[in-house]
């Protein structure tokens, strides 16, 4: 059954003062977006996940470290935060000049268990080796599931460190310490430097990142594995398209020359027809090219 709790709708004065502060400072915590009861049902869904899931193996991932991904198949209510009308606003805000749609970049939940060790300063965006500086790659969600503070590592967050600034791998300026309760969210650019905190207390500390691209990357986590067409069926249409059941004008990221979404219809298996998926300026001049070329003979 799918889980439909209501939240209202963002408005455009919101969208943009959010926004605003996220390009000048790299990062933002909004308080009070879900409510705590449904990210307790979120943590309860995952409990099991947390509990079967190996810790990690690698110094960057973290020893003491537990990560899973597939979040939208291990719980309904993860759709909740992965659609979230603020933050899907915000991002496309950020993201749309550089791209023609947004995509899912990955879900994952995280449970630093006592011991972990601080996390390598790093930004998300070194995982492309494109130009930086100019264009904002991906914008990072970080949700706890449980209390954050400066004990149980916290996500640490460099203000000032993204844009222009990432050339600092050293930035002079302490990071600061996102302490946040569950129903808060903690968004922050692929530019801006950031860790985990080390968790020096005696409980573990859970949370869930949500993160989304530019529509033409390779993302994170391979969406099309994590989700395919058997399960994204199943997803209301602007989920699966979030997840890459969409083409990026133009024809990128197509199957048999059409939507990857017919995949998840009625489609038998047949032969198709490659249909033209082409950015306006581009259906202009091939229209302006083809004219001279019929005017011609």
């Amino acid at each position: 059954m799918r889980h439909d709790p209501i939240i209202a709708p963002a408005s455009d004065k919101a969208v943009e003062r959010w926004s605003t502060q996220l390009l000048e400072q790299g990062y933002v915590v909004i308080p009070d977006l879900v409510p705590t009861a449904e990210i307790a049902a979120l943590d309860a869904d995952l409990a099991g996940a947390f509990a079967d899931t190996p810790f990690c193996d690698g110094l960057f991932y973290g020893r003491r470290t537990k990560r899973f991904g597939r979040l939208l198949t291990r719980s309904d209510r993860a759709a909740t935060l992965v659609q979230h009308d603020l933050i899907l606003g915000i991002t496309e805000r950020i993201l749309r000049p550089f791209c023609d749609v947004i995509q899912l970049n990955l879900t994952q939940a995280i449970a630093l268990h006592p011991g972990a060790l601080p996390q390598l300063p790093h930004r998300d965006q070194d995982m492309w080796r494109g130009e930086t500086g100019r264009i904002e790659y991906l914008v990072n969600v970080m949700w706890p599931l449980t209390d954050y503070n400066s004990e149980n590592g916290a996500t640490l967050i460099w203000p000032g460190s993204h844009g222009d600034n990432v050339g600092e791998t050293a930035p002079a300026n302490d990071p600061v310490i996102a302490a946040m309760s569950p129903g808060t969210a903690l968004m922050f650019l692929g530019s801006t430097l950031h860790g985990a905190g080390g968790n020096d207390s005696a409980a573990v500390r859970r949370g869930m990142i949500v993160s989304y691209c530019l529509g033409w990357l390779k993302p994170y986590e391979n969406q099309w594995l994590a989700y395919p067409p058997a399960v994204a069926r199943h997803f209301a249409p602007d989920l699966a398209a979030l997840v890459g059941y969409r083409q990026h004008r133009p024809n990128l990221g197509n199957f048999e020359g059409q939507c990857p979404s017919i995949l998840l219809g009625e489609h038998d298996g047949g032969p198709l027809g490659a249909i033209d998926a082409l950015r306006p300026d581009q259906e202009r001049l091939i229209a302006d090219f083809v004219g001279a070329q019929r005017r011609a003979s």
